[in-house]
């Protein structure tokens, strides 16, 4: 799950995409597993086991395809790199990590093709993140389409 979520960072993809598959595979798989689900479980209520049944394909089987298509777009990619300068939109912060919490991460947010992208950067860069007005990025098109950041760097 925590490489699903550095390799989503690091694809730009609307988060609808990723959430529609997952949608639209669990919908698929909850008929599949339903059958087994009334084997094994005993409900008071039809509604429950297909609600249970649908929160458990969903979940399972619903992510497993996602990260499967997210892992080929970013590791099948091409191996032409594009460089192109974006504006900053907004300026925001995270937490740091475990044990961390005061060193604050600076994330911006850059107008990409029409839609936004979060960008997380380095502890390093947040005393002077309002200084910063663009971000250079490197770029390369993923094995389904979706572009994927190789490197960043403030300007």
């Amino acid at each position: 799950m925590i490489w699903e979520i550095k390799i989503y960072r690091l694809t730009i993809i609307s988060f609808i995409i990723p959430l529609i598959i997952v949608l639209i595979t669990g919908i698929i798989t909850t008929p599949l597993a339903l059958k087994d689900f009334q084997k094994l479980f005993d409900y008071d209520k039809k509604s429950s086991l297909y609600f249970w049944t649908f929160i458990q394909s969903t979940v399972s089987w619903g992510f497993i395809l996602c990260s499967a298509l997210m892992f080929s777009n970013f590791y099948f990619a091409s191996s032409d790199i594009k460089t192109k300068t974006y504006n900053i939109v907004k300026r925001s912060s995270l937490a740091g990590g475990k044990h961390q919490r005061e060193k604050r991460k600076p994330t911006f947010r850059i107008d990409y093709n029409g839609s936004q992208k979060e960008l997380v950067f380095s502890n390093k860069y947040y005393d002077n993140m309002n200084e910063y007005k663009n971000v250079e990025l490197k770029i390369k098109e993923g094995f389904l389409g979706f572009d994927i950041l190789i490197g960043q760097k403030l300007e």
